[in-house]
């Protein structure tokens, strides 16, 4: 791997400063009888797909809003509070999904645990309209599948992890989550109804097939009965228009007939909504600071 080019890593990390490609070779193999057997699961840090999210919940037997409420965690993916999902684990940091003999949703499990123990770059070059896709290695100390002798291409690899068909269903989060951050501080920071936009069309399915169905979105958008009997039965189609609605929303990409002037609309009343919600938390937090005044003297 010595021919393949480097990178400046600024803090400690596990991550072996070298940029991979399909034909790079790994040495790596795990498997039950390993010392360090489910020790990456006993600290984990798993960001979920879209797709993940779907997988989870049928594997699970639940609806994608039992799913988030029992088995996520909200956190914040860039400086501009873009929402992300994570596994929710234990008060010890482990996968709750874990079990003494495995993974209990191994046929299923997400994405990131996949592809460990190496991590994907998805890199848009500068004015380049594709997105290009690179590996690196991640050797974590405990992590003793590095010194097993077998070898194996990145390609053989994800091959082998089921990563082909996740990549392929991923592949419109990853180029949404790309377009954002090539957009920089052209766009500014998105305003909080496009943040509740983003993880609703993203993570929580359930109620982005509702309001697609809702009265209010057939107001600003024009599909035919069909797309819209496809939508409410086809996760998979509902998940594709979701990146398709965001990047319309977010970034002005017209690929869904709307109704001229009506999101604009639409727009200005969450606007005066979100204002008289601040104005009354500002009241709000004002009379408390007079009533702790009163009370002091």
């Amino acid at each position: 791997m010595s021919d393949q080019p480097t990178f400046d890593v600024p803090f400690k990390s596990d991550v072996l400063p070298q940029r991979l490609d399909e034909d790079s070779q790994i040495r790596f193999r795990c498997h039950k009888g390993i010392s360090c057997f489910n020790a990456c699961c006993r600290n984990a840090d798993v960001t979920l797909t879209p797709y993940d999210i779907l997988r989870l919940k049928d594997r699970l037997g639940l609806s994608v809003t039992e799913f988030l409420q029992q088995h996520t965690v909200l956190f914040e993916m860039d400086a501009d509070r873009l929402p992300g999902v994570k596994l929710r684990t234990d008060d010890e940091g482990a996968c709750r999904l874990m079990m003494e003999d495995g993974c209990s949703v191994y046929q299923d499990r997400p994405t990131a645990c996949r592809y460990y123990p190496v991590g994907h770059l998805a890199m848009r070059p500068k004015d380049s309209a594709s997105a290009e896709h690179h590996y690196v290695l991640i050797q974590e100390e405990h992590c003793k599948g590095h010194l097993e002798d077998r070898h194996l291409s990145i390609g053989q690899y994800r091959e082998e992890q089921g990563l082909l068909p996740y990549d392929e269903m991923n592949r419109g989060w990853y180029e949404l989550l790309l377009k954002k951050k090539s957009a920089g501080p052209t766009v500014g920071k998105p305003p909080e109804l496009s943040l509740q936009l983003f993880f609703m069309a993203c993570y929580d399915q359930d109620r982005f097939r509702r309001f697609v169905q809702s009265d209010a979105f057939k107001k600003m958008y024009i599909l035919g009965q069909g797309d819209y009997a496809k939508l409410a039965q086809d996760e998979i189609a509902l998940m594709e228009f979701g990146y398709r609605f965001l990047r319309q929303v977010l970034f002005g990409e017209q690929s869904i007939p709307g109704r001229e002037g009506a999101w604009e609309e639409r727009y200005e009343q969450r606007k005066e909504v979100f204002e008289l919600r601040r104005q009354a938390e500002i009241a709000r937090a004002q009379q408390q600071e007079d009533d702790k005044y009163q009370n002091d003297v």
